[in-house]
């Protein structure tokens, strides 16, 4: 759980990044220019604190989408996968790469509930 919980951390500074610095025209850098191939891996010591840096990123995440206004039409920057994106189109790509790692971490916890009443 906790390396579900710092990869969902480093994704989610990434794509804050990423909308703030479309919306301010760009270019991208820092977190935002991040290699997606290796550097969204967690660590294999994720530790108790991943909790509190997840918490953490969403709440930064409203924090900067709440202070930049329009979303909509600002330039773009390529996802990995799914091609050109806007400030707009980043910000619904963090809700859903959320809501895939939930059902992953869903998952997780019943697996883990199922060995711990064996």
């Amino acid at each position: 759980m906790r390396m579900i919980l710092e990869h969902n951390s480093i994704v989610n500074r990434s794509i804050s990044a990423t909308i703030q610095q479309l919306v301010q025209g760009g270019p991208l850098s820092g977190a935002a220019a991040i290699d997606p191939k290796k550097d969204v891996m967690p660590s294999q010591s994720a530790g108790e604190e991943q909790l509190q840096e997840f918490q953490n990123s969403v709440n930064e995440h409203v924090g900067v989408v709440a202070n930049l206004g329009r979303l909509r039409g600002t330039i773009t920057a390529p996802h990995p996968i799914f091609g050109d994106f806007d400030a707009h189109k980043w910000n619904c790509m963090l809700s859903f790469h959320l809501s895939l790692h939930y059902k992953q971490a869903q998952h997780v916890v019943r697996a883990a509930l199922a060995k711990n009443s064996l």
